[in-house]
C-alpha cells in the first residue's frame, strides 16, 4: 500500500471514529441521573426570571409539550448566529416549545432582544447557569448548548455548539 493511500485510509478511519464519538456523546444519558432528572423537571416547571420589559414565563404553556432549551449568551458569537435558526424553528414547529435561557445579565439580554427579537420566551440565568448545564451533559460549560426534551421529560437530543436548520429539521419532528 502506498504512503498516500495509507494516509487517506488513516484520515478516513480517524474521521469515522470522531463522528461515531460525537454521535455517542449526543445521545448518551445525562450524568448524575438524580441531579439531571431534577434539573430537567426544573427546566420544564420553573418560571425563570425574564429581561426587563418582557412578559413573565408561563411554564404551564409547555408542561405537556416537547421542549427545546437553548443556553446562550449575548457575548457568544455562535449563540447569536443560531438565534434566527431557533426563531424559525419556533414558527415551523409550534408543537415544540423553544425556550432560551441566557447566561447574561437581565439588562444585557433586554438590550440584545430589543435589537434582535425572537418569537420564543427567554429567561435569564446569569453566570449561575454554567453549573446547571454540567449535569445535563455539558461538562465543559460551553455555549451554545441545546437540549430537546420530550413531553415525558426524556432528553431526545443534545448539542454543544451552534445548531442549524438541518439538524433541527431532523430532530424536532421526532419530539
Amino acid at each position: 500500500m502506498t504512503l498516500r493511500r495509507r494516509t487517506w485510509l488513516t484520515a478516513a478511519l480517524a474521521g469515522g471514529a470522531g463522528a461515531a464519538a460525537a454521535l455517542w456523546w449526543s445521545s448518551r444519558p445525562p450524568r448524575g441521573d438524580e441531579d439531571a432528572a431534577a434539573l430537567l423537571a426544573g427546566l420544564r416547571n420553573k418560571a425563570w426570571p425574564v429581561p426587563p420589559g418582557h412578559p413573565a414565563l408561563a411554564p404551564d404553556q409547555w408542561r405537556e409539550r416537547p421542549l427545546l432549551v437553548n443556553f446562550w449568551a449575548t457575548w457568544c458569537p455562535p449563540c447569536v448566529h443560531e438565534l434566527p435558526v431557533l426563531d424559525a424553528a419556533a414558527g415551523r414547529w409550534p408543537g415544540v416549545q423553544v425556550l432560551g435561557l441566557a447566561l447574561d445579565g437581565a439588562d444585557a439580554v433586554a438590550g440584545f432582544l430589543a435589537r434582535t427579537p425572537v418569537r420564543y420566551p427567554v429567561g435569564v440565568l446569569g453566570p449561575a447557569g454554567l453549573a446547571m448545564m454540567r449535569p445535563l451533559g455539558n461538562p465543559t460549560g460551553g455555549l451554545p448548548f441545546s437540549l430537546l426534551i420530550s413531553a415525558r421529560n426524556e432528553v431526545i437530543w443534545r448539542k454543544l455548539g451552534a445548531t442549524n436548520a438541518d439538524e433541527l429539521a431532523r430532530w424536532l419532528p421526532q419530539a
